[in-house]
């Protein structure tokens, strides 16, 4: 995994049926060819300018080379005297050949192809890691080791057309100045190196100004990285979402308010900057009843930068309806690969069937990780259900998403994903066999014993599906999805007591997840422990206020029990998160007749 960019020229060669691997590469570490692709014709060129060269010389502009990082020449950068900044004298071109190369290393991303060509766009042969739990903070600051690329793509100056090249000489691998001369290439050093700017006269060393626009993290406990998003600091943000702050990053002993408070009187209270995103993005990570509107409001915004739309739209998956399907369609059309993965990936959880229609031209679409993803998500329309016009162009896509799973076969991650596949297809041998590879490369990996023992669901062999999720669950650190899938296989198994141990012990194990609880709870009903079960919702309800399977069992149970006047207050706190929803307008006026007259139906 490492020596993709730690070498040059890497071909993993990774033979499944003998679990053997014969990698090759062309150079043990980062060489010409790892930037520039492959060299031979440019060696061509080179001779060719000798005079002795018998084929005589070699006009050719490109000098051999498969690309031109060119995108910096003929650019005349002019500081405007009002602002300080400088700006370009033409737009930026979409695809900046040098960010999505320099991408290939500096990016959070899976390899899915080994025939990466220099200039193209990442994702032709990557999957990029868009802004998602865990790796970013919420306003698209970095958490997890994220490295550059999707902090980059999320600023300002990227916007405006600057490139890694600009700050960074990647022969030297130096700074193009140094310190703060890197940043006044652009912003004039009389407005921005002075302490009206920075606040900060009597800092020991200076402050620069990576000290407050590239907060500085350290992962692996050696690698320290700047955040390359170049944000204005918000420590407001942190007051209200808690996220973090280069304010508070030094000022460790004070609060966030106490930044907020400074930051406002020195500079005002209107301190958006460039990223707008935070709310949508926290919204929808904490399942508040707003996340679809905000998240639609970010992926409908021409200024947002196209890898916070992208995320976005992967964001409203779960929020997919026939009020926000436009934002995919629209989506597709991006010129951004990246956005048009993010619409795919919010019509996840629409039939296949259903979203044909709409998905299926990009089946030959000109980037590779877009017809993958088409092909996943249509792989369960069988083929005689397919437009004769589209099977071809399905079965080149397919044959490209099964090549990228083979190729990571060493992967139990992969081997999973290719299962699913299969079994979607209606390939249930195949799919089997996928699932038990991932388990044997990795006992422990809970998602392909989840979907093994839900392959024998579907065929009625329930028994070894209880077989597998036991043995993984031996082999594993606690997982709140395999005791969860186990507590379903027992349910199915008729055994009662065991499934809501498991089921209790999900919930437990990962009270986040509101689907573990509300399922432990409707077993605990069925049980006739209503008491318990109705416990049960009340504290996850606690937790995730505005849970709308949480709130209608509430609403259920209660009127079950002829507690009208609970039921019509958990209705109504349903109602405000999902304002004119005909159904539960409906329901609401029911409740209050039945309060009125409990006799009422």
């Amino acid at each position: 995994m490492c020596a993709e960019c730690h070498s040059t020229g890497v071909r993993k060669n990774y033979d499944a049926a003998n679990d053997r691997f014969a990698s090759t590469w062309t150079e043990i570490s980062v060489g010409c060819e790892s930037c520039h692709g492959q060299g031979s014709r440019h060696v061509a060129w080179a001779r060719a300018q000798q005079s002795w060269w018998p084929l005589g010389k070699d006009d050719d502009p490109k000098k051999g080379l498969i690309v031109r990082f060119d995108e910096r020449r003929d650019i005349v950068w002019r500081r405007d005297p009002k602002t300080g900044n400088a700006a370009r004298n033409f737009p930026p071109a979409l695809l900046r050949k040098e960010v999505e190369t320099c991408g290939l290393c500096h990016a959070r991303r899976g390899e899915f192809s080994e025939d990466w060509i220099p200039g193209r766009w990442l994702s032709d042969t990557h999957l990029v890691s868009p802004l998602a739990r865990g790796l970013y903070e919420a306003d698209g600051q970095m958490r997890d080791e994220v490295y550059n690329y999707g902090s980059f793509k999320q600023r300002k100056m990227f916007a405006a057309g600057v490139t890694c090249g600009d700050c960074h000489e990647p022969h030297a691998a130096k700074l193009r100045a140094p310190g703060d001369g890197v940043c006044m290439q652009c912003h004039a050093a009389e407005k921005y190196a002075t302490a009206a700017h920075h606040r900060h006269e009597s800092a020991s060393p200076p402050l620069a100004c990576a000290s407050c626009h590239m907060p500085e993290r350290t992962y692996m406990v050696v690698d320290r990285r700047h955040d390359h998003s170049f944000r204005v600091p918000r420590p407001d943000l942190s007051v209200k979402l808690g996220t973090p702050n280069a304010c508070n990053d030094c000022h460790a002993d004070k609060s966030a308010q106490w930044a907020a408070s400074a930051v406002e009187t020195w500079h005002g209270a209107n301190r958006k900057g460039w990223q707008k995103y935070a709310e949508a993005f926290h919204s929808a990570w904490t399942g508040q009843a707003d996340a679809a509107a905000l998240l639609g409001v970010v992926a409908t915004d021409p200024n947002a930068p196209a890898f916070a739309r992208a995320s976005a739209l992967t964001e409203l998956a779960p929020y997919v309806s026939p009020a926000n399907i436009n934002l995919a369609r629209s989506a597709l059309a991006d010129p951004d690969p990246m956005v048009r993965i993010g619409a795919l990936d919010m019509l996840a959880n629409v039939s296949a069937t259903q979203i044909w229609p709409l998905v299926s031209p990009l089946l030959a679409d000109s980037n590779r990780g877009v017809r993958i993803r088409v092909a996943a998500l249509l792989a369960a329309v069988p083929t005689a259900s397919q437009p004769p016009a589209d099977r071809e162009p399905f079965e080149r896509a397919a044959a490209e998403f099964v090549a990228a799973q083979r190729l990571n076969a060493d992967r139990p991650e992969a081997r999973s994903t290719l299962g699913n596949f299969l079994a979607r297809r209606g390939l249930l041998s195949d799919a089997e066999i996928e699932y038990k590879a991932a388990l044997r490369l990795s006992p422990q990996y809970g998602p392909a014993a989840i979907n093994l023992a839900d392959l024998y669901r579907q065929l009625g062999r329930d028994g070894d599906g209880e077989t597998v999720l036991r043995a993984t669950i031996a082999a594993s650190p606690p997982d709140a999805g395999l005791h969860h899938a186990l507590g379903l296989t027992l349910t199915r198994l008729k055994r009662r007591e065991e499934s809501l141990g498991e089921l209790r012990r999900a919930a437990e194990l990962d009270p986040d997840r509101t689907r573990y609880a509300y399922v432990y709870a409707v077993g605990l009903h069925s049980a006739g422990q209503v008491d318990d079960a109705m416990a049960v919702l009340k504290a996850s309800l606690a937790r995730h206020p505005t849970d709308r399977d949480t709130l209608l069992a509430l609403v259920s149970y209660s009127r079950d029990a002829g507690d009208f006047g609970t039921a019509l207050n958990y209705a109504e706190q349903l109602a405000r998160g999902a304002p004119g929803e005909p159904g539960l307008t409906a329901l609401i006026e029911n409740l209050r007749r039945q309060l009125k007259n409990p006799d009422a139906r």
